[in-house]
């Protein structure tokens, strides 16, 4: 921290080699934006080392879980537009990719939300959302249609 600088003034802003972003279907309510931003975001938040930070403590001392490292953006677009996202994102090494399927807001716990997307084949699955990490220029791409959410 530099002598003019407090410990509640931000840091200058850093630029990340990566981005994370999530596609949400835009026929979406609010809950299940918030439900599918929550669940594709714990996905990320796991895809490798190092993507979030080191635990937060208040000025009592109190410790809160650590979190992303990085902004997300949140961003929307048609059915269409996810499919051809998540399988230009499976084609590269370098993308990590979580989906949410339309059938996993009938399911009740985790290992019958992969049998619900096991069931389906990769081109027919009914994706309400996807979260991507990777490279921020090869996210770009990959995003490239879809609109910021508002």
């Amino acid at each position: 921290m530099s002598t003019t600088q407090t410990a509640l003034d931000p840091a200058p802003a850093l630029r990340f080699d990566t981005k994370v972003v999530v596609l949400l279907n835009s026929d979406l309510t609010a809950w299940q934006e918030l439900n599918v931003t929550a669940f594709l975001m714990s996905g990320i938040a796991v895809s490798s080392p190092g993507v979030t930070g080191e635990p937060y403590r208040d000025g009592d001392g109190a410790e809160y879980l650590p979190m992303l490292r990085q902004p997300v953006l949140v961003m929307t677009g048609d059915l269409a537009l996810l499919r051809t996202a998540r399988a230009k994102a499976t084609t590269r090494d370098d993308m990590a990719l979580a989906i949410y399927t339309r059938q996993l807001f009938d399911t009740g716990h985790d290992d019958a939300n992969r049998a619900a997307v096991a069931a389906v084949s990769s081109a027919d699955l009914d994706l309400v959302g996807i979260a991507l990490r990777g490279p921020r220029n090869a996210v770009d791409r990959i995003a490239k249609g879809a609109r910021l959410h508002v």
